[in-house]
């Protein structure tokens, strides 16, 4: 439209003083030169050509709006992005505008600064995944994908510009709006599990209860709620003895009989998780006390009770078969009547009903309290009061002398052995004769009945001639103990130097303690407090159990389980990759360019990777060396398009010029000829055309059939300074350079 303007200004300028110069000629002269004007006019308005505006899209331009367009306004844009959005979904976007004349003559741009455009939908463009343009300005609508970002990235922003052009070609008369959107992350919460009604039973599922027998099994009860929904996982159990943690029972919702012993107070406390979170701990409502049966129901066990199913009873202190409370005599095993009361029990007693008297232990009828010689069945009376009894006494009237039952001669009082005729000395005074003395000089000794050169007294084994001593007095000799010094050992089978009674392994010599019970010694227990393991193949410090390569030293992981431990998986936890040749932090797998640390994606499988690629969404194109978001390809072949088009502007405006002469010169000639008189003889204006005329013609249709149009120089290279500026060196010689709106001869 400017170029037309220009053209019609310039032809009312070249012919304006004509019209002046001949303003007074004739009427009808005046009208014919007013045609020949006007046609010329026209033709060089047929020839100017129209000028279009470009349709290809801008990228990176949303924030600004369409400023290359004036805004007439009355237009408002529309989107239908999401105000939040869950981290890796994506979201189908549809882009367009409310208002205006509704012409299908349009474009947009939308950027976002995080997140992924893709899946560009019809007439759509992408550039970086993070701004989408149109391709063409046939459409009023647009839709494509937006991939949210990973979790963690918080609020994105997006950029919106939509304009509606009115289809003539120019910059005016069209309506653009811009908007924006925040979109917020949503960050979904866990909320930790709850445990309620915790209680210990005897049953799985029973009642709670404050006591139990020793031999009952005790049961951990609780209710696990979670408001998420999340199921129950690695929840905490832990078993308190008077007030102390029992670890053996840590997690395990059960106390087996063989951990409890009467007299014992129990409880538990739940700590729920969901495998993310543990809750608040929670206590058993009640507490066990572990207690015997009581048959009788007296309030003694049956364990510490003698008489278990006598209420009255529950003692027999002389184990004498009666029980403390109707035994008269409950320290003696002997006795448990007293019929006369007299302190001896009816058994021992004589008289059981003379409480004067309860023995006559000598069986002559006469009681004890009134027998001389109680215990002499021969003898009731002494005379001389010397204590023998007269019938027996062989000097009833001696006081010092009663007998000489050895016959010996010597009394009895003088004999040291009365009753022996072969003794009657006693040395050590020891009352053993010192002809029968194996010790005579030894009052502390007498005889050595095991012949083993120790008297008896001092041999704690008199019978045993292999055995004197017993050092810790625990029943075995010290020579048969192989620990005299220790009471509560005596046995060392497997001579390992540690007692059978403490040894866990009696019978091996190469164990004794097992100090995590899991059945195997502690020497041979690679980890011997851990009752899940015993082995560790390749010694890598962890269990064969818990290693998921118990042969192989170097690992013990497989986190993504693919076969490869986590030391030599480069990406442990993608059970699909394991090498990652360029450690670029993608698998080989995936990465398309394994060996290039640089690159791992080539979206348009141009074969330059998507780091180096300026547009890796268009495999036509690789290079923007002047960073105009246009690619080099695209940008050569518009310059190149640019060039044809200026050229062929300029071959117009040279035709055109030569057919204005043309015309110009054509009615010059006519007004010339008209001027000159209409009286003339034909002969006349015939010598006067060839004259006047023919001069004036003849270089108007030289010019008109020899102009010339230079042939357009060919880049033979193009490269970017230092500075930044973009070069480019042509066949003919010369050399350009890009001043960011034209190409610039140096």
């Amino acid at each position: 439209m400017t170029l037309k303007k220009t053209l019609r200004a310039k032809m009312n300028e070249a012919t304006e003083p004509n019209f002046q110069r001949h303003s007074d000629e004739a009427s009808p002269m005046s009208s014919y030169k007013r045609s020949i004007l006007c046609l010329a006019v026209l033709l060089l308005l047929a020839a100017a050509p129209a000028i279009e505006g470009s349709s290809s899209g801008k990228h990176n331009q949303a924030s600004a709006g369409c400023s290359c367009h004036y805004n007439s306004g009355g237009i408002t844009a529309t989107n239908d992005f999401p105000t939040s959005y869950n981290a890796g979904q994506v979201y189908n976007i549809n882009i367009g505008h409310t208002g205006g004349t509704q012409a299908f003559v349009g474009g947009f741009n939308v950027m976002v600064n995080k997140g992924t455009i893709q899946n560009a939908g019809s007439g759509v463009q992408i550039q970086g995944g993070n701004s989408a343009t149109h391709t063409s300005s046939g459409q009023l609508a647009w839709t494509f994908d937006w991939l949210a970002p990973a979790g963690g990235s918080g609020t994105v922003s997006v950029n919106i510009a939509v304009l509606q052009a009115n289809g003539n070609s120019q910059n005016s008369g069209d309506a653009w709006d811009t908007d924006s959107v925040t979109i917020t992350e949503i960050v979904v919460q866990n909320t930790p599990p709850t445990a309620s009604n915790a209680y210990v039973s005897i049953a799985q599922g029973a009642s709670s209860v404050l006591q139990a027998y020793h031999d009952q099994e005790l049961f951990a009860n609780y209710d696990y709620s979670d408001a998420d929904g999340d199921a129950e996982s690695n929840t905490q159990v832990r078993w308190t003895k008077d007030g102390s943690v029992v670890s053996q029972r840590n997690d395990y919702a059960n106390v087996p009989q063989s951990y409890t012993t009467v007299g014992e107070v129990w409880t538990m406390t739940i700590t729920p998780s969901d495998g993310a979170d543990f809750g608040t701990a929670v206590s058993s409502s009640n507490s066990v006390e572990i207690i015997d049966y009581d048959s009788d129901n007296d309030g003694y066990g049956d364990q510490s009770d003698a008489f278990p199913n006598d209420p009255n009873e529950h003692l027999d202190s002389d184990g004498d078969g009666v029980g403390d409370n109707g035994d008269a005599f409950p320290n003696d095993s002997t006795e448990t009547v007293d019929t006369d009361m007299d302190g001896v029990g009816d058994n021992s007693d004589w008289a059981p009903n003379d409480p004067s008297e309860s023995a006559d232990s000598d069986g002559d009828g006469v009681g004890d309290n009134t027998d001389a010689f109680p215990q002499d069945a021969s003898e009731t009376v002494d005379t001389d009061s010397d204590d023998v009894g007269d019938n027996a006494d062989a000097f009833p009237n001696d006081a010092s002398e009663s007998s000489d039952l050895d016959g010996d001669g010597v009394g009895d009082n003088a004999d040291a052995f009365p009753n022996d005729a072969s003794e009657s000395a006693d040395a050590d005074s020891d009352g053993v004769g010192d002809n029968a003395d194996e010790f005579p000089m030894d009052a502390s000794e007498s005889a050595d009945s095991d012949n083993d050169g120790v008297g008896d007294n001092g041999d704690a084994f008199p019978n045993d001639a292999n055995e004197t001593l017993d050092t810790d007095m625990d029943g075995v000799g010290d020579n048969a103990d192989v620990f005299p010094n220790d009471a509560n050992e005596t046995l060392d089978t497997d001579m390992d130097g540690t007692g059978d009674n403490a040894d866990a392994f009696p019978n091996d010599a190469n164990e004794t303690l097992d100090s995590d019970m899991d059945g195997t010694g502690d020497n041979a227990d690679a980890f011997p407090n851990d009752a899940n393991e015993t082995l560790d193949s390749d010694m890598d410090g962890t269990g064969d159990n818990a290693d998921a390569f118990p042969d192989d030293a170097t690992e013990t992981i497989d986190s993504d389980m693919d076969g490869v431990g986590d030391n030599a998986d480069a990406l442990p936890n993608d059970a699909t990759e394991t090498l990652d040749d360029d450690d670029d932090g993608v698998g080989n797998n995936a990465d398309v360019f394994p060996n290039d640390a640089t690159e791992s994606s080539d979206t348009d499988a141009d074969g330059v990777g998507n780091n180096a690629d300026a547009f890796p969404d268009d495999a036509t194109e690789t290079l923007d060396t002047d960073g105009d978001g246009v690619g080099d390809n695209a940008q050569l072949t518009a310059e190149n398009l640019a060039a044809e088009e200026e050229a062929a502007q300029k071959q117009m405006f040279t035709i055109i010029a030569v057919v204005a002469v043309i015309i110009i010169g054509a009615v010059g000639a006519v007004l010339f000829m008209r001027s000159r008189g209409e009286d003339l003889t034909e002969e006349v204006v015939k010598d006067f055309t060839s004259l006047s005329v023919q001069p004036q013609i003849t270089p108007v249709e030289q010019t008109y059939q020899q102009p010339v149009v230079a042939a357009e120089p060919v880049v033979l290279q193009q490269w970017t300074d230092e500075a930044g500026y973009t070069w480019r060196q042509m066949d003919d010689g010369s050399n350009y350079w890009w001043t960011g709106s034209e190409w610039k001869r140096s």
